[in-house]
């Protein structure tokens, strides 16, 4: 079989999850806009061209009265990026430390759409997922909350994979923020038994100091996830 039917046929195993290219998280009127964050769609828009088994998209959307919101939060201290002991409604003994943040990815509203940059007519509108839905509980992942035991909330991102034909044995992740939601979702992936990849070019990270670049890619390949640049991976010149 030639290179290029090999390449063709790997692709077909392979998932792209596209991740919260959303207004919000955009420069220059996104409330928690990430440095660079629109700079990231061209090359998105190209490797979305190539045909991966699965294309994936997905979106916050969070209810007015969302718990990651520091509005909703009375005392002095929980203020915006601030943090918050976050406990699990479902099980007491669970705690998870997260960040507060302005209000965000609101449902319905302009600063949750998607980029106008982000060219989406190859991904199937059933593989469009929104998640963070559930306002008791902050949900990095697209596949689930931030709470290992007795999760509230749970997307259908996981059925989308198991369930695809042919079988999906990779999954790339791209999109914001590097170090939140492209994170958890990554490691979901690998924990799911997914060979899983973020490409580094297609991200970018709130934290964009080298000290957390290095932290980053430490974590994520600590957890079985691989860190490239799109550049790295031949066939992605196909």
């Amino acid at each position: 079989m030639a290179s290029t039917e090999l390449q063709l046929e790997a692709l077909a195993h392979m998932a792209l999850i596209v991740v919260d290219l959303q207004e919000d998280f955009c420069p220059p009127n996104g409330p928690l806009a990430v440095t660079g964050g629109r700079d990231v769609a061209d090359g998105i828009n190209k490797i979305l061209r190539l045909p991966f088994g699965l294309k994936v998209c997905t979106q916050d959307w969070h209810p007015q009265d969302h718990i990651s919101f520091a509005s909703n939060h009375t005392t002095a201290e929980d203020k915006a990026f601030s943090e918050f002991a976050h406990q699990n409604p479902r099980n007491s003994a669970e705690t998870v430390t997260i960040t507060l943040w302005p209000d965000h990815c609101v449902q319905g509203s302009d600063g949750a759409k998607l980029i106008q940059e982000l060219d989406i007519s190859a991904i199937d509108p059933a593989n469009m997922v929104k998640k963070g839905q559930d306002k008791r509980v902050e949900m990095w992942s697209a596949f689930q909350d931030c709470f290992k035991h007795n999760s509230c909330e749970q997307s259908n991102l996981l059925e989308l994979l198991k369930g695809h034909s042919p079988t999906i044995t990779d999954v790339t992740v791209v999109g914001l923020a590097m170090d939140f939601c492209v994170k958890h979702t990554a490691l979901d992936a690998a924990a799911a038994g997914f060979r899983t990849v973020v490409f580094e070019d297609l991200s970018r990270a709130i934290d964009q100091s080298e000290t957390g670049k290095d932290e980053l890619r430490r974590e994520l390949r600590v957890h079985g996830v691989a860190v490239k640049n799109s550049s790295d991976v031949s066939f992605l010149a196909l």
